[in-house]
């Protein structure tokens, strides 16, 4: 899964595809790379970010989705507003990608009408709160309830369960050690049944782990801890691996499948 985040102010990206055109370019060749499926972003859950209002979530990904769409680029729109998930998935986006598990009361609706793929994710607060002080007393069992009950409530309301997929949300509202955690134990979700979704791509603990003396590694900078990281989880058995870097995510995805298939 490519990641595309048409915004001002995401923490890796932001605003290098701001502009639609420019947008539009950086999916097809993420496409060419190897990546299966785009994740358009329109607002930023950097922590501490701000959010949008549904007005400009749209203003900024509905060109995107409607130009990719011709192209038959596979889409997901990564949104917790129902009605920007409508608006995209008539315009052909196949997945619908929620950070907050459907937050919104009419998203599990239209999901279920639309017949889509859903990706539910955890998240402890809000991006602008979530890294103030997070806390769990087992970070595992506390995630994988929540995504199991959230996937209940998803089916229960039309959703088919071969359709849902879940996010442990690596980086949402989590310590490093919280982290490194979920990795570790990341077999629990998956034998849950439910394809499991991975995004490690860049995060900041990746860059507080590899630091060079007290200053962590840039996020142009983790590349290789990113990589160890996805690699881990597919052999954990993670199904998505959410990247910005698709070329080399290809080729490690499909090293790692030539490894295990040998």
């Amino acid at each position: 899964m490519g990641i595309l985040n048409v915004t001002p102010d995401s923490f890796s990206d932001g605003g290098q595809h701001f502009d639609p055109n420019a947008a539009i370019q950086a999916a097809l060749k993420m496409m060419e790379e190897g990546a299966d499926i785009i994740d358009i972003g329109g607002e930023s859950t950097r922590p501490g970010s701000e959010g949008v209002t549904q007005e400009e979530e749209l203003r900024r990904v509905m060109p995107v989705v409607e130009a990719l769409a011709v192209h038959q680029v596979p889409i997901s729109i990564d949104t917790a507003k129902s009605e920007v998930a409508r608006q995209a998935l008539k315009a052909g986006a196949v997945v619908v990608n929620d950070i907050t598990s459907f937050s919104d009361p009419e998203m599990p609706l239209i999901c279920a009408e639309a017949g889509c793929k859903v990706c539910l994710m955890h998240i402890q607060g809000t991006p602008r709160t979530m890294q103030k002080h997070p806390h769990y007393e087992n970070v595992v069992e506390e995630i994988l309830t929540f995504l199991l009950v959230k996937a209940k409530e998803a089916e229960q309301a039309g959703v088919k369960r071969e359709d849902i997929w879940i996010d442990p949300g690596i980086g949402f509202g989590k310590t490093v050690e919280h982290n490194l955690e979920l990795l570790k134990d990341l077999k629990r979700f998956v034998d849950s049944g439910y394809p499991v979704l991975i995004g490690t791509s860049r995060k900041s603990f990746i860059g507080k782990l590899l630091a060079a003396g007290d200053q962590p590694l840039p996020a142009d900078q983790r590349l290789e801890g990113t990589l160890a990281t996805q690699a881990w989880s597919q052999i954990q058995g993670a199904r998505i691996i959410r990247a910005h870097d698709a070329l080399e995510s290809r080729r490690t995805i499909d090293m790692i499948s030539n490894l295990q298939n040998a």
